[in-house]
């Protein structure tokens, strides 16, 4: 097994009073941007010995955190500070129901007052470690 560096980190970071379900919710829709972002992320393919074929997914490691709240808001100041592409999960973004409703609920709330519950990068190793600052693995 060779042992890739990549010289960019991937990276989301979480509430640490989320439940179990919404830290995998936030987690999935966060990649999502990143992903939809970053098309250059995503690997070749996959297929198994039968043949049968199967999507491709990230093509490197994305690095789970969590946080308190003053954490999740604190990055954000970072991430936005840095200019770094910023995936973002709001709580009232639990009550809605669809995409467009979501961006209406974080466009009401302006960025000082949002209630981050996740938030994903994707940039060079030492801007995402500081935006991460505070923050430690998810267990």
């Amino acid at each position: 097994m060779n042992d890739v560096r990549f010289d960019t980190k991937t990276a989301v970071l979480v509430r640490d009073d989320l439940a179990p379900w919404q830290r995998l919710n936030v987690t999935a829709f966060l990649v999502s941007g990143l992903t939809a972002a970053h098309p250059d992320l995503v690997g070749e393919p996959y297929g198994d010995g039968d043949g049968t074929a199967y999507l491709p997914l990230l093509g490197r490691p994305v690095m789970v955190f969590e946080g308190d709240a003053a954490t999740l808001r604190a990055a954000r100041a970072r991430a936005v500070g840095r200019q770094l592409p910023t995936a973002l999960f709001t709580a009232e973004m639990f009550t809605t129901g669809h995409d467009a409703a979501n961006r209406a609920a974080v466009a009401a709330v302006a960025a000082d007052d949002l209630d981050v519950v996740g938030l994903a990068v994707h940039g060079p190793k030492n801007p995402v470690d500081k935006v991460l600052k505070g923050a430690h693995a998810h267990p």
